[in-house]
């Protein structure tokens, strides 16, 4: 049984071995709180909540979910083609790729804090990056990342985790800000890769 309180908010001038602790403890009691549970948006309704209020130092605290489109084409050669035609093949297929990255589109989920973006294309601020690139982005200046879209003016730092399946499908990206500058570290978003890997890892039945 988890008790209903939640941890004590971790200080955000704690250091990389409190801040480990305290991933720590929150991942073991989200594994509890989800134990059984097989609807994603309850599970990031329920991670959104946890995380939010076990660090002094996230401001915001949600996921954006993925509505991108499915890859186009395997790049599979077709049977008898020329291998001109397969490298014309090849690089329209990555093109095509490319083009279907960039129209890729995440709509908000469940967070906590003010109110947040709709909707943020693939290709614009740090939640777009972390989608596009299927990479963690560890932004310790919002003002100085290349298309930063101000969903709040008062954020100074992010870091942004993709949720993905065992295959490589996005199902969603995680998104913290903080009020304060440099308020990620290393071990944020280690443990929070490890949060994202786990929960892309289960077999959600509903909620997709």
């Amino acid at each position: 049984m988890v008790e209903a309180e939640p941890l004590p908010p971790l200080p955000a001038a704690s250091g990389a071995e409190a801040r480990a602790a305290q991933y720590a403890a929150v991942l073991d009691r989200l594994a509890l709180l989800l134990e059984g549970e097989t609807d994603w948006v309850a599970a990031m309704a329920t991670v959104a909540c946890e995380l939010h209020s076990a660090f002094q130092w996230f401001h915001w605290t949600g996921f954006y979910r993925s509505l991108a489109p499915p890859a186009a084409g395997s790049g599979a050669a077709a049977e008898g083609s020329t291998p001109a035609e397969d490298s014309s093949s090849s690089a329209a297929a990555g093109t095509a790729a490319a083009q279907a990255a960039e129209a890729g589109m995440l709509v908000i989920g469940p967070y906590q804090g003010s109110l947040g973006c709709l909707r943020i294309p693939f290709s614009k601020g740090v939640c777009g990056a972390a989608a596009r690139t299927r990479q963690t982005q560890l932004v310790p200046d919002v003002h100085a990342f290349p298309g930063h879209i101000a969903c709040a003016s008062s954020t100074q730092s992010e870091v942004v985790v993709p949720v993905l399946t065992p295959n490589g499908k996005l199902l969603a990206v995680l998104d913290i800000d903080s009020d304060l500058p440099a308020a990620f570290t290393g071990v944020d978003a280690q443990w929070l890769e490890r949060l994202c890997a786990d929960l892309g890892a289960q077999q959600w039945t509903s909620g997709l």
